[in-house]
């Protein structure tokens, strides 16, 4: 991907910023400026709290360029708080089994390497982590 078309999705990637429908309240992610839901034009800015709960998931063994140094890696189906449904990592695991149903927020971490390994650039972006697990370390401290 070049520089200029990652900085342009910058505010969704790492504070998944997407949109409302100011006709029908509608909460759009990735941002599409036209509603899905009723049609009419949606241009208001909207930030997601990043709070879901998984709602499918798969591991990947098998990684694309770029992403190897993660595997074995989880690639979930994220329902929102707010209704849209976005794809991505889990992160934090640890040993806790992923559950549909399992309460994630959204973090950001690194997502893939594009280009030399030394002087390639790095590419961050929204993953999700379980929400329990983030609770207890804090509780702990």
């Amino acid at each position: 991907m070049e520089i200029s078309r990652h900085w342009r999705l910058k505010k969704q990637r790492y504070a998944l910023v997407g949109e409302v429908c100011p006709h029908c309240d509608a909460k759009i992610f990735p941002p599409r400026d036209v509603c899905p839901e009723c049609g009419d034009e949606a241009k208001t800015e909207f930030s997601f709290s990043g709070r879901g709960k998984v709602y499918s998931y798969t591991t990947l063994h098998n990684a694309p360029k770029g992403y190897g140094d993660f595997v074995p890696y989880t690639v979930a189906l994220v329902k929102l708080e707010e209704g849209p449904m976005v794809t991505a990592q889990l992160t934090d695991l640890g040993d806790q089994p992923v559950e549909i149903g399992m309460p994630v927020e959204m973090v950001t971490r690194k997502l893939r390497s594009e280009g030399d390994h030394d002087r390639g650039m790095l590419v961050y972006s929204y993953k999700f982590r379980p929400l329990e697990l983030h609770r207890l370390a804090v509780a702990a401290d």
